[in-house]
C-alpha cells in the first residue's frame, strides 16, 4: 500500500518544476501519465550527461515510475485525446508560460467543465498574475528574482550559483506536492478541484529567513557573507591542516561556549569576552580567525571529532565522493541502484521515509512514448487498429 494509491496525474509539464511534483507524487503510489511531444519530447531528455541509451542520466532519474504518451495538441484529435484524459485525472500538472493552456481551450474554466473535481497546478516563472506573468524564466532568474543569488559568493566578489542551478524547480515542485495534497484535502470536503498557482521566484523568496522583515523594519540589506551567517558567529567553513573544509555552526551562546572549552580555550565564552552573541557578532573577524587558526592546525576528522566530542555540530564538506562512501548514507539508503536502460545506475532515493505507507522507485526514466499503446487502450479505450491509425496521422 502506497499513500496516494488511486491518485491519478496527469504530467503535462516540461523541464523540471512541474514534473519533479508529479515525480514526488509517483513515489507515492500515484499514478502518472506523462505528455510528451511526438519525436521531440520533454527538455529534460537532454538536460544533464549524455547516455548511450538517448536521454540523460537527469531523466532517467527524475522521471522515475512516469508512464510517457506522446501526443500533438495541435491536431484536434490530440486535443480531444488531451481533454479525456483530463476526465480521467485527479491532477493535471503544467508548466508552461502563462496564457499556452487558454490558446489550448483548457483553462481552468474548461478544465472544470470537463472534470469539477481536477485541481490544476500551474508552475510558472512570475505566477498566474501580476505584471511580469507573460515572461519566460528558468531557475537561474527565479534564484536572482527572489535575491538568492545577490547573496552567494565572497564580499564585493561576483554573485556566484547557489550550488544546484535548478534549486528553484525543485523547491517550486515541492511546493506544488504540498499544494496538491493540501487540493486534495480540500476537495474531501467540497468535491471541487481548485488551481494551485506557483511562482519560481516565490519559493526561494520564502525560504530567505528575515530577509524581509529585516529591510523594512530596519532597512537593512543584507549584501554576501562567503560561508558566513549573518545574525550568528562562528557559524562558517574552515580549512584544516590536510586541506579539507569543515563546518561548524555556533547558533546561540551554550554552543560556543562547547566550541571553545573543544578549542582548550574555555576563557573565550566569559560575560565580558565573546560569551554573549552580541560581542561576537562585533568581533566576527577576531572570532573567525582563531576558530580558523584552531582549525588550521588540525586535521579535518581531528576537527570533527573533536567537536562531536564537545557536542558542537561540525562536519565535512562532502565531495560525492565522501557521499558515496559514507556509512550514514548507506545506512539510510539515501542512494539506491536502480535497474535502468542503461544497466544498474545510482540515483537519489524516495524521501521523506513513511512508515506505514512508504513510497517506491518502480522503474526510472522511460523511453519517449514507451506508454502510448498502453495509455490510449487501458485508459481512453481505444482499440489497436485506432492507436495505428493516430500514429500514422502524426496524432500520437
Amino acid at each position: 500500500m502506497h499513500a496516494l494509491d488511486g491518485v491519478k496525474v496527469l504530467d503535462l509539464g516540461t523541464f523540471l518544476a512541474g514534473p519533479f511534483c508529479a515525480t514526488v507524487l509517483g513515489e507515492f503510489g500515484a499514478e502518472v501519465v506523462k505528455v510528451e511531444r511526438p519525436g521531440v519530447g520533454d527538455h529534460l531528455r537532454r538536460f544533464g550527461s549524455d547516455t548511450e541509451c538517448g536521454d540523460t542520466l537527469v531523466w532517467l532519474s527524475e522521471a522515475r515510475n512516469k508512464r510517457s504518451v506522446t501526443i500533438n495538441f495541435t491536431d484536434p484529435r490530440g486535443r480531444e485525446l488531451l481533454r479525456e484524459l483530463i476526465a480521467w485525472a485527479d491532477v493535471v500538472i503544467e508548466n508552461f508560460r502563462p496564457g499556452v493552456m487558454e490558446k489550448l481551450g483548457l483553462d481552468f474554466p474548461a478544465i472544470q467543465e470537463i472534470n469539477p473535481a481536477a485541481i490544476l497546478l500551474r508552475v510558472s516563472a512570475y505566477g498566474q498574475s501580476g505584471p511580469l506573468r507573460d515572461l519566460p524564466g528558468f531557475a537561474r532568474i527565479a534564484h536572482a528574482f527572489s535575491g538568492l543569488a545577490f547573496l552567494a559568493g565572497e564580499p564585493d566578489g561576483i554573485p556566484v550559483t547557489p550550488g544546484s542551478t535548478s534549486l528553484a524547480d525543485y523547491m517550486s515542485g515541492m511546493y506544488g506536492v504540498i499544494g496538491v495534497l493540501m487540493a486534495l484535502r480540500a476537495r474531501e470536503s467540497t468535491g471541487r478541484g481548485q488551481v494551485v498557482d506557483i511562482a519560481l521566484f516565490e519559493t526561494i523568496f520564502r525560504a530567505l529567513d528575515e530577509l524581509a522583515p529585516a529591510y523594512q523594519k530596519n532597512g537593512f540589506v543584507r549584501e554576501r557573507m562567503g560561508a558566513d551567517t549573518v545574525n550568528v558567529v562562528p557559524h562558517s567553513h574552515y580549512r584544516t591542516a590536510d586541506g579539507h573544509y569543515v563546518a561548524i555552526a555556533c547558533s546561540h551562546d551554550d554552543m560556543f561556549a562547547r566550541l571553545a572549552r573543544a578549542m582548550e580555550r574555555p576563557e573565550l565564552s566569559a560575560p565580558d569576552l565573546f560569551g554573549p552573541k552580541q560581542n561576537r557578532l562585533a568581533a566576527r573577524d577576531v572570532i573567525n580567525k582563531l576558530v580558523a587558526d584552531w582549525v588550521g592546525a588540525l586535521s579535518c576528522d581531528e576537527v570533527v571529532a573533536r567537536c562531536r566530542a564537545a557536542e558542537v555540530p561540525a562536519g565535512k564538506l562532502y565531495s560525492i565522493a565522501d557521499i558515496f562512501e559514507d556509512e550514514q548514507y548507506q545506512h539510510r539508503g539515501t542512494i539506491t541502484v536502480e535497474d535502468s536502460r542503461i544497466g544498474p545506475l545510482a540515483v537519489p532515493n524516495v524521501i521523506p521515509a513513511l512508515s506505514e505507507t512508504p513510497g517506491e522507485i518502480r522503474w526510472l526514466g522511460p523511453e519517449l512514448g514507451e506508454h502510448t499503446d498502453a495509455v490510449l487502450g487501458q485508459i481512453l479505450g481505444r482499440s489497436a487498429d485506432q492507436i495505428a491509425q493516430l500514429r500514422a496521422d502524426g496524432v500520437v
